[in-house]
């Protein structure tokens, strides 16, 4: 395997944990301009109002790239002009991925290689823990709960750290 330019650094934990805020703030203390991957895409108001308001906390260090399917895309044209990136998140990708008529396996294979073998900066990578609730009742969301599960699993192996955040506390897991 080559070796990656950066490190990659998993953060995981439950909805609203505080994992976005702890990556963001890690990837804050790198010096000069940071890259913010955001997954989320604005179909109401309520979204658009949360998208603009984290644009504005960020500030002017950083620099966004919607991208709701293409992450391996957007992350090759993003290079090496960065000091630090986040990935916010995961699991959004992957609900655009399966919604949507994109190729899901192609997909989250040309990521995870990128993942691999990309050279990149340093990237924070933010993801869901959903497999602790119920098993849900309908196919999507088991597909979802399954595939975000398997998903996670290659990211955190793949992954330099990995930290798990829990009610606003994080707690290395890996190594």
């Amino acid at each position: 395997m080559t070796k990656k330019a950066g490190r990659i650094i998993f953060v995981i934990g439950g909805a609203k944990s505080g994992k976005s805020s702890f990556a963001l703030e890690k990837a804050g203390a790198f010096p000069g301009k940071k890259a913010y991957i955001a997954t989320a895409q604005p179909f109401d108001d309520e979204m658009r109002e949360r998208i603009e308001r984290h644009q504005a906390q960020r500030g002017k260090e950083w620099d966004t790239f919607e991208e709701p399917t293409r992450m391996a895309h957007v992350l090759r044209q993003m290079g090496r002009g960065y000091s630090a990136g986040v990935i916010d998140c995961l699991t959004l990708w992957l609900s655009n991925l399966l919604i949507g008529s994109e190729d899901l396996e192609k997909e989250v294979d040309a990521f995870l290689a990128f993942l691999k073998n990309g050279d990149c900066p340093t990237l924070f990578i933010v993801s869901n823990e959903v497999g602790m609730g119920i098993v849900p009742d309908n196919a999507l969301a088991r597909r979802f709960r399954d595939r975000a599960g398997y998903l996670n699993q290659q990211v955190a192996g793949i992954a330099d750290e990995v930290y798990l955040v829990a009610a606003g506390i994080s707690l290395r897991i890996k190594p």
